[in-house]
């Protein structure tokens, strides 16, 4: 991407473009409405092709969610070997289906060719009022993360590749990333929230970096309070890490920061490559009880506070404590 000419967007109707590496574009039509745009897709990370089409589906409406918008449409993005065979390629596209009418959309079209590598997710549509959107870039000091779904999927999903993750371990990474973040966006909604992220392929400590620096402020983690999957550390431990992991790590040399206690090993988890994880959001102290009181109304997985905004400093610093 660094090679490439850096457009200059001058529409004014452009709420949110590349500039803040922000989860989806919001693109304003009206007063009243604006059209928030994303699209995501990505290889199998399981094996069972109904949960990986769940999974990629659930992946793709999340950015819609992130900034506060409501999904209304979407379209299949599918690369397909022919060997594949119409069974297997249409239980992909079931669970697909199955998110979307959980998210009460439509998918109503898409484009399909052939590669030999499965490929597979969604080009959503969604809709903001214009003003109400909720970016990366709007964290304040004195602002409490919370966090809605557990981390470690990608040590389990690198570990059920090689055939090493215990049954149960990848029933429970499954699940998590095939719920939708629906709820967690509904609820930091009716509280009203300063920015939000969800967290992927960047790792919790890759998002939160970056919705520190597009806000111009730091945070603090505490690894005790991080909720994770089951079999996750003793999967890590076992050598289950991905290449994203590991490129992870390495984009978040000087802006990591781990005090005394703090292992390479617990930077690494916190910088493990996630499918379609929780959603992390930063909100004032003073409404954090009414979000966690409104989170575990909406069912999500976790209300978890792991950490908060800080002022000062380098823009984008994650300082991590026990």
């Amino acid at each position: 991407m660094g090679r490439l000419p850096t457009p200059t967007i001058t529409d004014p109707n452009v709420l949110v473009g590349t500039e803040t590496g922000d989860d989806a574009a919001i693109y304003r039509v009206d007063e009243r409405v604006a059209l928030v745009l994303t699209n995501d897709f990505f290889a199998p990370i399981v094996d069972d092709p109904f949960d990986y089409g769940q999974i990629a589906a659930a992946n793709a409406l999340s950015d819609v969610y992130a900034v506060g918008g409501k999904p209304i449409t979407a379209l299949n993005i599918a690369a397909f070997p022919r060997e594949l065979g119409p069974d297997v390629i249409a239980k992909i596209l079931e669970g697909g289906q199955k998110k979307a009418e959980e998210a009460g959309i439509l998918i109503i079209g898409g484009h399909t060719v052939d590669d030999q590598e499965p490929k597979y997710g969604l080009a959503v549509t969604g809709i903001v009022t214009p003003g109400e959107q909720i970016t990366n870039a709007n964290a304040q000091s004195g602002d409490v993360l919370i966090l809605t779904k557990a981390i470690g999927s990608g040590f389990i999903t690198t570990a059920g590749k090689a055939g090493t993750a215990p049954v149960d371990s990848i029933a429970t990474a499954v699940e998590s990333m095939a719920t939708l973040n629906k709820g967690a966006a509904e609820a930091m909604i009716e509280v009203g929230v300063n920015s939000a992220t969800d967290v992927t392929g960047f790792g919790l400590l890759g998002h939160l970096s970056q919705m520190a620096k597009a806000s111009g402020v730091s945070a603090t983690v505490r690894w005790s309070d991080i909720p994770l999957l089951p079999g996750a550390l003793d999967l890590a431990r076992a050598g289950s890490v991905s290449g994203g992991t590991s490129r992870n790590m390495e984009e978040l040399e000087g802006l990591a920061i781990l005090e005394d206690g703090v292992s390479e090993f617990e930077f690494m988890v916190l910088a493990d490559a996630q499918t379609s994880g929780g959603m992390l959001i930063s909100v004032p102290e003073e409404r954090s009880k009414e979000l966690i009181k409104n989170l575990v109304a909406n069912h999500t997985l976790y209300s978890e506070v792991i950490g908060s905004i800080t002022d000062g400093g380098t823009p984008g610093i994650v300082t991590i404590e026990k």
